[in-house]
């Protein structure tokens, strides 16, 4: 279970595992930036998941991962301010072998938090 608080302003905290992740809000929306806003730590989690799967895939294969980088990008409509792509680039190591750039994309799409996305759970509130 993940606990949920509110140390001050309008920061918010999220605590499991023994961790605490930090959240705030920019100054242009009243928080004091003292920590990421949970949207942020949210691409976050989508761009570390991705990176991960690309790291144990080259890990796998003894490809060197010394250079290669993953961006993430968003766009976003300008009126609404949907959210309406997310793109994720892969910049391979040197060297890498051409076989498996097809393999590592396949790879770096079964990222757990992109099949949520895909997928989304069911969401429910409630009060007690």
């Amino acid at each position: 279970m993940m606990e949920i608080s509110f140390p001050g302003g309008v920061a918010v905290d999220a605590s499991f595992r023994g961790f605490t992740v930090s959240t705030d809000q920019p100054e242009s929306s009243g928080g004091a930036n003292s920590a990421p806003a949970p949207f942020e730590l949210f691409l976050a989690s989508l761009g570390t998941c991705a990176g991960f799967y690309a790291l144990r895939f080259c890990q796998q294969r003894q490809i060197a991962t010394e250079g290669m980088r993953l961006t993430l990008d968003t766009l976003r409509d300008p009126e609404s301010k949907h959210l309406d792509q997310v793109q994720i680039v892969l910049q391979l190591p040197a060297g890498f072998p051409e076989k498996y750039r097809a393999s590592i994309v396949r790879a770096v799409d079964q990222c757990a938090v992109k099949k949520v996305l895909v997928d989304p759970p069911q969401i429910s509130v409630e009060t007690r």
